[in-house]
Parts: C-alpha cells; structure tokens; sequence
C-alpha cells in the first residue's frame, strides 16, 4: 500500500434504502480507482462488497463491509451499509468511524423511509452528508422533481454539485470546474454555482465583503475553508447524480469525495470523554501521530476460525505492529500481532497504522463494540458516546433442539450480539424462556440462520409467553391448620391470614400482627414463605401474583410439631383459600406504541389497532410527511405488530414500543386464559 497522511484520508459510510443502488455505485468506484479489475453484480452474487455466504444466498447486504481505494493521491475508506429497514441497526454502527456519509437514492423511486433515518442519524452524530441520486438513465424527468423533494424533506441547502447533462449520458460540474456555457437538463450550471458559493460564504464574512464589494470570483481552493464548515454543521448538503450501471458521474464522485468532503482534520473532533457521570469530561484529540494512541471499536466480527475481530478508527498516536496496548480500563495489556486493512472479504497487513485511518485487529476475545484502545493508563477511563441503536420491536422465545447445548446456545447468542448490538437478549419472566429481541422477523431470521450456519446451534423458536398477571380486587380472610402425624415427630403449623388489594405497581406488602405469642416470630418469616411461593404459582391461570397486602393476624404453634415446613404450607394454603375469595382476576401488559406512517396509512392502522383492543391516543403530523400514531394497546394482541406494520404499509411504517402498565383483562379473555 502507498503511504499518505491523515489529510490524504477519506473516512465515508453508505448508507440508503435497499434497491438504490449502493453496492453498484461501490463496485463502479472501486473499479474507476483501478481497486478491481472486474465489476461485481448484486444480481450475481459477485459484488466485493457482499461476500459471506448469506448475503451472496439472500442478495442483499446484510452487515457492514470494508472497501477501501486509493485516487488522485488520497486513501478513501469506504463502509457500504445493509439496505433493509430491519438492518438499520446494523447500518448505524460505522457511523463514529468516518466523517461523512453518503446516502444513495434511487433517481425512480425517491426518498424512502431508510433514506430519512439515514439523513437525521447522520446529522445527529455531527457527520457531514453528500447525496448521490443514481439511476439517472432512464428516469431524466423525474430528476428535477427528486431534487425538489429532497429540499423540501432535508433542507433548502440540498444543492447540487453537478447536473445532468441535456443527453443525460454525462454530468456537468456546477462547482469544482464550472463552464456557464455547458448545457445542463434543468437549473443551469451557473446558477447552480451561484447558490452554492452564496451558501459557503456565509460562513465567512471576510469572504463575503470581499466577494460583494470587489466583485472579485473565488476559486475553489479559496473556498474550501468555509465549506468544510458549512458541511460540518449541516448548513450545506451537496448533491450529486449519477448512473452506477453506466458508470455516469463517477469520475466527478470522486474527486467531489476528494475535494469536497472532509478530511479527519476538517471533521468535527471525536467526541472522547474521561470519567463517568458527573465526573466525566470532555478529552481534546489532536490526531497527532507522536502523542499517546486512542482509537475507538466501532465494529466486532466473531469468526469460528479466525476468532474475534475489531475494527476500530484510530484517532490520535501511531500502532506498530509488535507493540502493546491495553482496552478500555483493563489492566492486562495485548499484543498486536496484525494489522489489518479490509478489501471485502480479503485481509491485507500493513506494518503501520496512523491516526484517521480504518484497521481490524483480529484474535482478541476481550474486544467489544464501543471499546477504547490505548498504550498507557493516563487513558484508562476515555470512551465515547455510545452509539444510538433503534430499540427492539420484535422477539421470539428460543431454546437448543439439541439436549444438552444449552451453555452453547447461550455462547452462540452472546456472539451474535456481539456482532450486532441492536439485536438484545434477555430473560422472559414468563415461563423462564429466553428471548432473542431484534427490528423484526427478517432480523431474527437472519441472525438464526447465522446461528445454524456459522456456529453449528439449531434452535427451537416460539413466540413469547405474554407476561400475564394475577391480582385480586377485594380484602378476604382465611384460616388454615397443617396437621401431619406419621409416627415420631409430626408437623403442626394453624395461621390466619388477610389479603388486601394494592394499587396497581405496588407489589407485595407483608406485615405481621400477630401478639401473644400465638405464632411464634421465629416461624412468620415461614409463613412468609409460603405466601410467596403461593403467589409465584397463581391461582386463576397459573401466573404469578402481584400487588396484594398480606397481613398475618393470629395462629397456632404446638411446642413439640411445630416446624419451619408447616407454617410454610400453611402460609401457602391459607392464602390461596384467601384468595378465592378476594375476587381474583388476570392482569394483562398494556403497551404504549408510537407508529410513525405515510398519511394514506393512518385508516388502516388506526383500524388495525382498535380491532386489537387497542386505543388511539391521538395523531401528530411530522415535518417529514409523515403522521405518527400515539397508541395503547394489550401486548398479547400486537406482540407481532412488526409482521403486521410490514404488511400493511409495504416495509414502510416505523414503530416503538414500551411498557405502559398492567390492566384488567375483559372477563372473555380472562375465560380464555383460565383454560
């Protein structure tokens, strides 16, 4: 590889809405650069940038791949991105790797709804963004309208950089090497300009004077410093046109990537942070190659033969191979025994590493995402801000079909999200399954098959057991004596027992009223005990019991038979006996959902979610277009609400979801779960 500075550096994620041509418009870059020899087609299976053996199955980039190209004297690292809406997660995780992004939209389709998560997720984490519309042939007059779209959804400073031209077979340049003259299909080249130096020198004054009262033209060159900021805080976004396919416009992409978007040292800095909490603060780097070495892992890849590999950003200091260096607040430093650049699937070493350039580390099982790398305990405590992943909508129960692999399920899950931490793991309450939670089935899906694939784990799969409860609605008392006498030494144990209704959240309440000695204190914690076990098995439908006051008013004890054990099973009787008489009934989870759909879906989820005993809570309109839906709704009735968006709105809708409380279920459910 040839040597460049942190200036030469190009650091870009590509990101866009499954179809709009990302991995094409990557092959015909790498191709242009003379990175390959020969195109790749999705279509085919043969694109460097989906290489493992699911995407090359399924067609569709799955997870983040490392591409990386060297033009005009300067290294560009580029991240192309997964596509399908529930890969978003996925999609997020390079983006504190690189200063810009690159959202492709296809010229016949449009905005779509991963091209505005794209937009807002790249602006919210400070990334300078540059849209590149592609499919241009074929679709020429739908161009103009797209670009007024695009205004309109992400701002009047969308500008373009360069337009079609009247053919449609080449693209004229409206900035770097702007001819008034050329014939352009709409705007024209020299008003293009205008607005685009107007907008770049309002971020310099001096500049501005220089340019109204002189009248004088700047150059590029001399507008460089205040377009870089208007790229850094969003007040300029170029965009540019393109045809992957016909390789239209990818000369003018690249030496826009190059002399137009930022470099490390342009970017806004990386955002580290010394300490926790209220201690922590905030860490100037200054991307020097000769301080002390601080890069961050922003994404891990476990492999069952080549183990775990990070891939990491390096931000300040230079990493030798050879050298150590310590993760996080670990007090054991690692040796790097490799440096690796990424070209797809294949692995390049390099002996050096230097500050604003993209490496893998691999054979180092303590790497996680989100970790800092550092070759001295001054930097113990730096991190960064942890990237902002969607939260999980859907999940499924799984299970080992093999006996007897559990710990290796548990294994395979961690390694999973690992990989991927949008995807979560946890612990039902109900019936102890454990839940696999991802953006839905699609994700799961795909996650399973790597389980089965890669790491040899097949699973048994279920929808989750919904976490039911049971209360009661009325105070009752009850009396219960234990007696067992089998010869020797017998058990006796007589307790009387109140049950209280609580409010709703409140738990369990336990309290002891009980003088004279009647049940001696050494046994209430038994009875306690057994009240406890009691409420943990339910009385109506088997499920465990919550907000109830217990209060033990009187008992027995006999000198002799009296033992832990039976007041434990009276405890357990005599406040199920209490219970039936309390009025008990099932509580279900009520859920609030916040659903974010086109205006022409609105009828069909509101629709939807009423025949589903759900609630409309009210509506909102968005800046976006969109119209989000405030919903409540029992959990049991839109655990699968993923499948269903999906299916009503296209792939399209967008939805939350969080607990909201536990309500009454209607008395024909409450028939249906009690058997």
């Amino acid at each position: 590889m040839a040597e460049f500075t942190t200036e030469q550096i190009r650091n870009l994620a590509v990101l866009g809405h499954t179809g709009s041509g990302k991995s094409s418009l990557l092959e015909a870059l790498l191709f242009r650069a003379e990175a390959i020899t020969l195109k790749g087609r999705v279509d085919k299976g043969t694109n460097h940038a989906d290489f493992t053996a699911q995407e090359k199955s399924h067609r569709h980039s799955l997870e983040p791949s490392f591409l990386n190209l060297d033009y005009a004297n300067h290294h560009i690292n580029i991240i192309d991105t997964p596509g399908l809406p529930d890969f978003f997660g996925r999609a997020l995780l390079p983006l504190p790797g690189v200063e810009s992004v690159v959202l492709v939209i296809h010229a016949g389709v449009g905005i779509e709804t991963i091209t505005k998560r794209a937009f807002e997720a790249a602006r919210r984490q400070g990334k300078a963004v540059l849209i590149v519309i592609n499919h241009i042939d074929g679709n020429e007059s739908a161009l103009a309208a797209l670009l007024a779209a695009i205004q309109a959804q992400f701002g009047q400073r969308c500008l373009p950089v360069n337009l079609p031209n009247v053919a449609g077979d080449a693209v004229v340049d409206c900035y770097l090497h702007c001819n008034p003259q050329a014939q352009t299909a709409f705007i024209g080249a020299e008003c293009a300009r205008d607005e685009l130096v107007d907008t770049v020198l309002e971020e310099d004054e001096q500049l501005m004077e220089l340019y109204l009262e002189q009248g004088e033209s700047l150059t590029p060159e001399q507008l460089h410093a205040p377009l870089e900021t208007a790229l850094r805080l969003g007040n300029l976004v170029p965009v540019c046109f393109t045809s992957a396919e016909k390789e239209i416009g990818i000369s003018s992409l690249l030496e826009i990537l190059i002399k137009l978007m930022p470099n490390p040292l342009e970017a806004n800095p990386p955002q580290f942070v010394k300490g926790f909490g209220d201690n922590a603060k905030a860490v100037t780097v200054n991307q020097n190659p000769n301080e002390h070495v601080l890069a961050h892992v922003f994404r891990v890849a476990v492999d069952p033969f080549f183990g775990r590999m990070g891939v990491f950003r390096l931000y300040q200091g230079t990493i030798n191979v050879g050298m150590k260096l310590y993760i996080g607040h670990g007090r054991k430093p690692f040796k790097v025994a490799h440096l690796i650049k990424l070209q797809g699937e294949k692995h390049i070493d390099v002996a050096q590493a230097i500050p604003g350039d993209i490496y893998a580390i691999a054979k180092v099982e303590e790497l996680e995402i989100g970790v800092v790398l550092h070759d001295s305990h001054d930097e113990d405590d730096f991190h960064m801000p942890e990237n902002a992943l969607p939260q999980p909508i859907f999940g499924l129960a799984v299970s080992p079909k093999r006996r007897g692999d559990e710990q290796k399920l548990s294994e395979v899950l961690n390694k999973l999200v690992a990989e991927d931490p949008s995807l979560h793991v946890t612990r039902g309450e109900a019936h102890g399954q454990t839940l696999l939670q991802g953006q839905g089935d699609l994700h799961l899906q795909i996650a399973l098959e790597k389980a089965q694939t890669v790491f040899n784990v097949d699973m048994e799969t279920e929808i989750p057991a919904v976490p039911y409860r049971e209360t009661i609605m009325a105070e009752a008392k009850s009396r219960y004596r234990h007696k067992k006498q089998s010869g020797g030494s017998g058990q006796f144990g007589e307790v009387e027992l109140m049950v209280e209704p609580l409010a709703r959240g409140q738990g369990f309440e336990f309290v002891s009223k009980v003088v004279g000695g009647s049940v001696p204190s050494q046994y209430i914690p038994a009875v306690e005990k057994g009240v406890r076990e009691a409420m943990l098995a339910g009385g109506l439908g088997g499920f465990p019991m919550q907000d109830i006051k217990v209060t033990v008013l009187d008992g027995k004890h006999h000198s002799v038979d009296s033992k832990e054990i039976a007041f434990v099973m009276a405890g357990k009787r005599a406040f199920m006996e209490a219970v039936t008489s309390a009025q008990p009934v099932i509580l279900e989870p009520v859920v609030d959902m916040q659903i974010c759909v086109e205006q022409g879906y609105v009828g069909e989820i509101t629709g939807d979610i009423s025949a589903s005993r759900g609630m409309v809570c009210g509506t909102q309109a968005q800046t976006n277009g969109m119209v989000e839906v405030s919903v409540e709704a029992p959990l049991a009735n839109v655990a699968d609400y993923s499948t269903r968006l999906k299916s009503m709105t296209g792939g399209e809708g967008q939805f939350s979801m969080s607990f909201s409380r536990y309500d009454v279920v209607p008395d024909r459910v409450q028939a249906t779960l009690m058997g």
